[in-house]
């Protein structure tokens, strides 16, 4: 038996329309894995859809969601009940940043990062748990960041939303390990993405500083979550629960 097959298996992803989320979206289904791409921008979301089904052939849709609204999150896990099945697999990608001094920051600024960041984490964690009691158990992997170790100056929301996704990933995943239920968190380094263009952008010199401190000598793409999160996703980790992986080239520890 192939430990890292996903066959059978239905794996939902939130903001998997893109960067990260379409990184880890194409290992599960290279894997075997029915995907189901959840993301707000509906012309995203089919672009990755056709993408996905071309290339792997599996089963897949893509719905359109507000992760931070309760209702959309149950129709979202309905739909994906109704077109493919139960779910095994979640991914808790979702996220956005608003950069700013942490005095600068409005109410609805730090509502808007938390709600997205986190609590959506939390709203399809709950969702999906009756799906992976019934399946005999699941697995959860939530995305937090390097900012789940470090503090930003400029992002104080997104770094508390992060470090709670470190300490959500350790609740869930004590909670939960007698359903048979691993929760396990990636935390990503410097990736290229669209949210880390706009950084570079909006931050001079952000890319050469970073670079400097990876020791692999390059900011990450997208696609190097995926073995991680492919381990994670699979019975290869079926004794792995409630840590943190950094997939950062090195950059924690140099």
């Amino acid at each position: 038996m192939n430990a890292f097959s996903l066959s059978g298996r239905v794996a939902v992803v939130t903001g998997g329309n893109g960067g990260i989320g379409l990184g880890i979206a194409r290992a599960l289904a290279s894997a075997g894995a029915a995907i189901c791409i959840v993301g707000r921008n509906e012309q995203k979301n089919e672009v990755a859809r056709e993408e996905i089904r071309n290339r792997f052939g599996v089963p897949v849709i893509a719905v359109r969601c507000d992760v931070t609204s309760e209702d959309d999150v149950h129709r979202a896990i309905e739909e994906t009940h109704d077109k493919l099945g139960l779910v095994r697999i979640l991914v808790n990608n979702a996220g956005i940043n608003i950069r700013k001094q942490p005095e600068q920051l409005t109410r609805e600024d730090w509502d808007a990062v938390l709600n997205t960041n986190l609590t959506a984490a939390m709203l399809f964690s709950q969702r999906v748990f009756s799906d992976m009691c019934q399946l005999g158990g699941g697995k959860i992997i939530n995305i937090g960041s390097m900012a789940s170790i470090f503090g930003l100056p400029f992002a104080a929301a997104y770094a508390a939303s992060k470090g709670g996704i470190v300490q959500l990933t350790k609740s869930l995943a004590i909670a939960w390990a007698k359903h048979n239920i691993q929760v396990n968190c990636i935390l990503p380094g410097w990736i290229v993405t669209e949210l880390t263009n706009r950084a570079r952008e909006e931050i001079p010199g952000l890319y050469e500083r970073a670079l400097a401190r990876i020791p692999a000598g390059r900011w990450g793409e997208p696609d190097d979550l995926g073995g991680t999160a492919l381990f994670l996703a699979s019975d290869a980790s079926n004794y792995v629960t409630g840590v943190s992986i950094p997939v950062d080239g090195g950059y924690s520890v140099a």
